[in-house]
């Protein structure tokens, strides 16, 4: 049996809210929206996240404002079951960030002076420091870190935090050391074909980049997004140019794509 959807009379969000208690109904409802639970739509927020910095990245905002829509329903979604079991409800989401960002930006709901940039990012992580400690949960500095972030973004943030109590290698000079460190370290165990410990060394490698970029002030997942989209135009050019061969990149050999690929290069750099 089908209903009528949610009035479009009614307020654009009110309406959201009334479409995903409908959805959700456990006599009407859809039935897969009705068997989800926080675990199972937490990788669809996950994904939605992503969609919506891709957007970003292409400059498309007519794609933007629909995944912003994709986005804000994960929320209402998580929301919605929240509340059936009586834990909290859209309005109190709503209420906790309105009281967060009042509480996090003195100097301008309040009688905060920051003297610089500098000065209001050194602010805004010792009121971050007094929330989590207000919390009372953690046993370290580093339990809030979320797991769920990409590797590379929690590696910084890992490091960041330790970094604030002065765990940190001095200068930049000091990471690269460590950085052709652990780059031998691997390479030894490359050489001797454990390649189990070589996979712990790439880790290591990895987060010593990830503290190099964090150091330089540079977002290792923006630098390496832009190196993924940089290789993709390459190697894109090589398919089309043995395209134009009548050939396919299973049909040529290294040698050749590596010939059409330093061309591409060489243009870039033009």
């Amino acid at each position: 049996m089908t209903s009528s959807p949610p009035s479009g009379d009614l307020p654009p969000m009110e309406r959201l809210l009334a479409i995903m208690a409908r959805l959700r109904d456990r006599e009407s409802g859809c039935p897969w929206d009705i068997e989800q639970t926080f675990a199972t739509i937490a990788p669809y927020t996950v994904e939605e996240a992503y969609e919506v910095a891709d957007a970003i990245e292409r400059g498309d905002l007519s794609d933007l404002k629909e995944e912003l829509g994709d986005l804000l329903l994960q929320v209402v979604f998580h929301a919605r079951m929240a509340e059936e079991q009586g834990a909290f409800a859209f309005e109190d989401v709503a209420r906790a960030i309105n009281d967060k960002m009042v509480r996090r930006h003195p100097h301008v709901f309040g009688e905060e002076t920051y003297e610089s940039l500098e000065h209001q990012k050194a602010g805004w992580e010792e009121l971050k420091a007094e929330e989590r400690a207000a919390k009372g949960r953690q046993e370290s500095l580093l339990d809030d870190v979320p797991v769920g972030l990409p590797a590379l973004t929690r590696a910084v943030k890992l490091s960041k935090r330790a970094a604030g109590v002065g765990f940190v290698w001095p200068t930049v000079e000091d990471v690269l050391k460590k950085l052709h460190e652990e780059v031998a370290e691997m390479e030894a165990e490359v050489a001797a074909g454990d390649l189990e410990k070589a996979r712990h060394e790439i880790g290591d490698v990895l987060f010593v980049v990830a503290n190099l970029a964090r150091t330089l002030d540079v977002d290792p997942e923006d630098a390496l997004r832009a190196t993924n989209a940089k290789f993709v135009r390459r190697f894109r050019y090589i398919e089309q140019r043995l395209a134009e061969r009548g050939k396919t990149p299973a049909e040529s050999d290294l040698a050749e794509m590596d010939a059409l690929w330093d061309e591409i290069r060489a243009a870039d750099k033009a």
